[in-house]
């Protein structure tokens, strides 16, 4: 990969640019806590080719919200499962909307009523 195919990759919300240490000092967590959400599924950092742990900026935003929910008391699995749900959610009402929009696009025009 040369400097421009690496400065290209910059705004890329899923190229793994964080290592674990810089990725947990970030999110103001351990390194722990990424291992923990990590084993429980909830994200799956990338491997540099020395095996070190590597992070997406959309990987720390969910990171992130498991943190907020520790924070407030929930136990980490429950956190986990929650993010899980909620991301659910928000695939099913978008896939909602597009079908939605698809069906009145696919209406046929209202005639008016026949004339005596």
């Amino acid at each position: 990969m040369t400097a421009d195919d690496s400065y290209g990759r910059l705004d890329d919300d899923d190229y793994p640019a964080y290592t674990m240490g810089r990725a947990a000092e970030m999110l103001g967590t351990t390194q722990g806590f990424l291992r923990a959400i990590g084993e429980a599924r909830l994200i799956t950092p990338l491997r540099s080719e020395g095996g070190h742990r590597r992070y997406s900026r959309y990987q720390l935003r969910i990171a992130a919200r498991a943190r907020e929910l520790v924070d407030q008391g929930t136990p980490i699995e429950a956190a986990c499962r929650i993010i899980v749900l909620e991301d659910q959610l928000e695939e099913a009402q978008r896939m909602n909307a597009e079908y939605r929009r698809a069906a009145t696009s696919a209406s046929p025009p209202a005639t008016p009523p026949a004339s005596p």
